[in-house]
């Protein structure tokens, strides 16, 4: 009855030998070549639900412009240069006050060729001075809106094909109208009347 413990114990060591012979030893290198193995996988596995890394932040949108203001200006500058081809009111105007001063410059008399010269000359050369200006504003606005797209912002978008048509017609009219107004001024079209004498 007192050998059986003995016995058994024995047997329970005997098994447990066996146990420990069976399994591989670890040595502490290698706990720690998996533990830095298993370190880079967590760190880039981190990523947001997105599937971009934590760093990564995408860039703030940026709302489309509508170009409201380049066709604006692209309108205003087809309007001015068609007006310096036609005439403007203030043109009209000017051209009047200095047909009034030429008359009261020339009511005490005069020779024929200074009445010609302040009463038609003055007045012509004022309408052609008037449109000048409004064809070389027409001219400077148009160039502005095709040379710089979104008025100058660099990420901006480029304008509508109708805003770059309407700018180059400003454009067009413009450089029309300063160069007519140019040879009205310095009378190279057509010299005024002359008496004769």
């Amino acid at each position: 009855m007192t050998a059986t413990p003995s016995t058994t114990s024995t047997d329970n060591e005997a098994d447990a030998e066996a146990t420990a012979a069976a399994q591989p030893a670890t040595t502490p290198a290698e706990t720690t070549a998996d533990t830095s193995v298993d370190t880079p996988v967590e760190a880039s596995g981190a990523e947001d639900e997105d599937g971009d890394e934590p760093g990564d932040e995408a860039p703030p949108v940026t709302p489309p412009r509508t170009g409201i203001g380049a066709g604006a200006a692209a309108v205003v500058s087809a309007a001015l240069g068609l007006a310096s081809l036609t005439g403007t009111w203030t043109g009209k105007v000017l051209s009047e006050r200095e047909t009034l001063l030429g008359q009261i410059k020339t009511a005490q008399g005069g020779s024929a060729s200074a009445q010609i010269h302040e009463i038609y000359g003055d007045s012509w050369h004022t309408t052609a001075a008037v449109n000048g200006g409004f064809a070389l504003i027409a001219l400077l606005v148009g160039a502005f809106v095709l040379a710089r797209p979104a008025f100058g912002a660099p990420e901006a978008q480029p304008q509508p094909v109708w805003v770059r048509a309407v700018a180059l017609g400003g454009l067009v009219l413009g450089a029309i109208g300063l160069l007519l107004s140019v040879g009205m001024y310095f009378d190279l079209f057509a010299t005024l009347p002359s008496t004769g004498s």
